[in-house]
């Protein structure tokens, strides 16, 4: 199964870091006898970076995202004896979702689209057959100039975006992304479809 691949292009950020391990699934066992900070250190820490990508994604901004990370921070802080295992990346990365959601509805409540009308809109759109693969749309936006491509992302819907990003760009499986958004797998791919349609659309001038 093939991957859109935007990594290369579509980073918010100039400088990266290696990629980092992800907490095993069994890390209650092997964190139960840190403290807050260390648990902090083992479970956050790696994913700080993603973290940051994510709400420079769904914020527009630097600025606006370092703030929303900081908030998140905190909060998986307050947290953190709460994590039972599985996808440390998830967990991370839902904490920054809602933490940045909280953000826009308070500073920038006109940029949050109605989940429940972007809901019915796929309904009645999404078309059963979309896959990840080796397509015409795969295609299309792996050849897309990047400043066009970071436009057209920008461009889609926060809950489009976010799960085009975390797909496309952080290279999230549907399960950690459905973990993270707190979603079906279902409703995942039917976003994920709609995200690419819509940003095929904008690249090629459709309406």
């Amino acid at each position: 199964m093939t991957v859109v691949s935007l990594q290369s292009k579509t980073r918010p950020i100039e400088a990266e870091r290696p990629p980092m391990r992800l907490v095993a699934s069994d890390a209650p066992d092997s964190l139960s006898g840190l403290d807050d900070n260390a648990r902090f250190r083992s479970i956050v820490m790696p994913h700080i970076d993603e973290a940051y990508r994510l709400a420079h994604w769904l914020t527009g901004n630097r600025t606006d995202a370092e703030d929303v990370v900081q908030d998140a921070s905190m909060r998986a802080f307050r947290a953190i004896r709460s994590y039972a295992g599985g996808s440390a990346r998830s967990w991370v990365l839902s904490i920054v979702r809602n933490t940045a959601y909280s953000w826009l509805h308070k500073n920038r409540p006109a940029a949050v689209v109605n989940v429940e009308d972007l809901e019915s809109v796929e309904l009645e759109q999404a078309n059963p057959g979309d896959r990840d693969g080796d397509n015409p749309e795969a295609v299309l936006i792996a050849k897309a100039d990047a400043d066009q491509l970071r436009t057209a992302i920008a461009a889609l819907p926060p809950v489009f975006r976010e799960t085009l990003v975390l797909r496309d760009i952080e290279g999230l499986d549907y399960r950690e992304i459905a973990q993270a958004t707190d979603v079906p797998i279902g409703t995942v791919m039917s976003r994920l479809a709609r995200a690419r349609h819509r940003l095929i659309a904008t690249l090629t001038g459709e309406r």
